[in-house]
């Protein structure tokens, strides 16, 4: 039998950017970009936006806002049991593939819920956010008094774990947002007719993986979607399959007619937001994130925006308002860094960020 080909370090990170729309921008709609890459990590508000600012040519933030209010996409917790915007069609089908997560999740707090069973809590809250949208302080206050022995935090926890709770608009909306207030996808969406384009199965997740995240070792697509036992899933498309190996002998898998582009060819600098899906969907993260500046990405559990150069993590970014003058700064690891490129993008972030601003400033602080 063949052994696997190689794919060096650099031939991986430039498939993955071809995924992710990081060597050029694509000419695709907000709502097409938020479905091909799988959905968006939004536990802030503004990042998803900076996401596809980052991949979309000509991205017009107030797209993906509009597709907000029309319902086409959602705010709703689902992989790894984190908050993604994802399209509509994928909310629906992906949220029963990866309920594992969020029952896991669940489980951390079964000791604090005093015998109050999910799926009684999950009935109560239910009537309750399709009555109307609640914030979880709500719920825990509506929640509480059926069961008084319990801690009410769980209770509203539990009823998040258990049903498909999305944060209805304007949470989320481009300059305007609102506090969280959450009622479920189904309430939400309504009898709408929404194209049925997500995965039935987890092998159909796999592939909607491999599309934007590949190639992937078994454990890349486990981290990001936050289940175990994967690998008879990529057996069965084995068949079907392109298989690499990495420089450490790990075991790759991509859809064979995906991107893969010459390892040579060069990356423009990008500035992407905190909880980026780049630096978040692989169990090894050296494709685009060095080991060596891995510690720098967070503050507690709080990650900060970064620069790529030549398609890795090369430093930190971050912007300020004062009147009319807005700047951006950035910040990278190393003092001699090649940062070509790097104040046109921060200029095309900027205009993005504040476009009302009449300054716009670009600074680079020392490494």
């Amino acid at each position: 039998m063949t052994p696997p080909r190689l794919l060096t370090s650099h031939a991986l990170n430039r498939a993955t950017l071809a995924r992710q729309h990081l060597l050029a921008r694509a000419p695709l709609t907000p709502v097409d970009a938020v479905r091909h890459l799988v959905g968006l990590q939004a536990q802030n508000t503004v990042p998803p936006y900076l996401a596809l600012g980052a991949r979309l040519d000509g991205f017009d933030p107030y797209g993906l806002s509009a597709a907000m209010e029309a319902r086409q996409v959602v705010r709703i917790v689902s992989m790894r049991s984190t908050l993604h915007t994802l399209t509509a069609a994928d909310a629906r089908s992906l949220l029963p593939l990866v309920q594992p997560a969020r029952d896991r999740e669940l489980r951390v707090f079964r000791s604090r819920l005093a015998g109050a069973e999910p799926d009684r809590v999950a009935a109560r809250a239910r009537g309750l956010v399709e009555e109307e949208p609640r914030t979880m302080v709500e719920l825990r206050r509506l929640l509480a008094p059926a069961w008084p022995e319990a801690d009410p935090a769980a209770l509203a926890v539990a009823a998040r774990c258990v049903l498909p709770l999305v944060q209805v608009t304007p949470r989320g909306l481009w300059g305007r947002s609102g506090q969280v207030a959450l009622t479920t996808l189904d309430h939400w969406l309504g009898d709408r007719a929404d194209p049925v384009d997500g995965p039935a199965d987890l092998t159909g997740l796999v592939r909607r993986y491999l599309a934007a995240f590949g190639p992937a070792s078994v454990r890349d697509v486990q981290q990001w979607s936050g289940l175990t036992r994967l690998r008879p899933h990529l057996e069965a498309l084995r068949p079907e399959l392109a298989v690499f190996r990495d420089e450490q002998g790990t075991e790759l898998f991509d859809l064979s007619d995906a991107p893969r582009p010459d390892p040579e060819v060069p990356v423009p600098p990008r500035l992407l937001p905190e909880f980026d899906n780049l630096l978040l969907s692989h169990a090894d993260r050296t494709r685009v994130l060095p080991d060596a500046h891995r510690s720098r990405l967070w503050t507690g559990n709080q990650s900060h925006p970064v620069l790529l150069l030549d398609g890795r993590t090369a430093g930190l970014w971050h912007h300020t308002r004062e009147g009319d003058h807005a700047t951006l700064t950035v910040r990278p690891f190393a003092s001699d860094a090649d940062l070509t490129g790097v104040t046109e993008e921060a200029r095309r972030l900027l205009t993005l960020l504040h476009p009302e601003a009449t300054e716009h400033e670009v600074v680079t602080e020392p490494a």
